[in-house]
């Protein structure tokens, strides 16, 4: 069996984050480590024969433990979902995001036939492939979607909305899923995301800007 590949996805626009800080969201530390490098680790960790990618044409996104690749296109968010890095065994994590280490464990060793979605109502923080053709499929289908204007937003709601056959509507999640508990994650669209962790977290975590 093939080693599983990881891709980091840091090549989203960042258009609600800004210029805040003066660096990219991924570059947020959390006890001393990026975002990217706390990901890098974690999921060697778990997994420690994995192949860890991070998808980004920014040279600051280096991280030691993983190779960067610059998507061949980026013009949309479902772009961030590399296609010519999916495979039969990749997993794809947010660059944007904390995940605790129980967070990484349990999607580093979920069982999955198929496609398995991660995260809670809030948001999908990941997403595990193990049938390329399915994924690919959806993926088209959520494309053509939008560019026929018929849906607003193409991003992993949309994905998974697509795998449970119900593109169009509001939907709970279900089947596919893999819940996280609220506090194993957190995402950083925006300022003020930042700043709400830190009131949540901050006497836990050191939280700081990379320079």
């Amino acid at each position: 069996m093939s080693h599983k590949r990881y891709v980091i996805m840091a090549n989203g626009r960042g258009t609600r984050w800004g210029s805040h800080l003066g660096i990219p969201k991924q570059l947020i530390e959390i006890e001393g480590e990026t975002l990217l490098r706390r990901i890098v680790r974690q999921v060697s960790q778990f997994d420690p024969t994995a192949e860890v990618v991070i998808s980004s044409g920014d040279p600051r996104h280096e991280t030691e433990g993983a190779v960067r690749y610059v998507p061949l296109r980026n013009e949309i968010e479902l772009d961030r979902f590399v296609e010519e890095l999916i495979t039969n065994n990749t997993c794809f994590l947010y660059g944007d995001t904390y995940y605790s280490d129980e967070a990484i464990r349990i999607i580093v060793r979920a069982a999955s036939q198929g496609v398995a979605f991660f995260g809670d109502e809030r948001s999908i923080v990941g997403v595990s492939c193990h049938d390329e053709s399915l994924f690919r499929h959806h993926l088209q289908n959520v494309r053509d979607a939008f560019a026929a204007r018929q849906i607003e937003n193409c991003i992993g709601w949309q994905v998974y909305q697509s795998f449970v056959g119900r593109l169009f509507d509001d939907i709970e999640i279900g089947d596919y899923f893999v819940r996280l508990d609220e506090r194993m994650t957190c995402g950083f669209n925006s300022p003020e995301d930042l700043r709400k962790f830190i009131d949540v977290m901050g006497r836990d975590f050191d939280v700081s800007a990379s320079n």
